[in-house]
């Protein structure tokens, strides 16, 4: 990789760091359970939809790490603060999400509309069901609470999620429009490690 690209690659994941401090201020309380609706979590989905794997968990990875000190998630609160509440569960499946919806959407291939809408709605779908999976187990043992109790909390949270993620596949599908070279450059760096280990 160039000393360009790791330039470049810089600024990408300190740009989406940025966006998802910004979207903090947005949190509505709902449920029972303690767990607010919160624009972040499609945020980073957004990032991993537009940076591919390694730049999106980057993004976030950046992301956390400032909010070890500085109140950067929704509700004005630090990472430390929540990792004894009860959503400690999402803020480790906000890591596994981005990396989950980058390598899924980084399957399309630049320049075919119909094949990337399919990758980034399955890439955004998958990437929503890790942040769940995640807040669940976190819930449990937070919370203490059963399978199905911490299951049922996520409830509230399926039609603005799923509206949410709706709006980041278009958002990401106009960005890659936009900056096709965003998909290309990985898939031509990954086709010339190949050719390298052939020859």
């Amino acid at each position: 990789m160039s000393q360009r690209n790791k330039l470049l690659d810089v600024a990408y994941c300190a740009v989406f760091a940025a966006l998802i401090i910004v979207f903090a201020f947005v949190s509505i309380p709902v449920g029972a359970l303690g767990v607010p609706i919160v624009l972040q979590n499609a945020v980073i989905i957004l990032a991993g939809l537009v940076l591919g794997a390694r730049r999106g968990f980057l993004s976030v990875a950046l992301f956390l790490v400032i909010g070890l000190v500085l109140p950067v998630l929704a509700g004005g609160r630090t990472v430390i603060s929540a990792l004894g509440g009860p959503t400690v569960g999402y803020i480790v499946g906000y890591l596994i999400s981005a990396f989950v919806a980058g390598l899924i959407a980084y399957r399309a291939r630049p320049g075919r509309r119909g094949e990337q809408i399919g990758w980034f709605i399955l890439a955004a779908a998958l990437a929503l069901l890790t942040q769940y999976a995640c807040g669940i187990v976190g819930l449990m043992i937070s919370s203490r609470i059963g399978l199905a109790a911490a299951a049922g909390g996520q409830i509230p949270f399926l039609l603005p999620d799923t509206l949410k993620c709706v709006v980041m596949v278009i958002v990401a599908l106009g960005v890659h429009a936009a900056f096709p070279d965003l998909l290309r450059r990985p898939n031509r760096a990954r086709d010339t490690d190949a050719r390298d280990r052939v020859h």
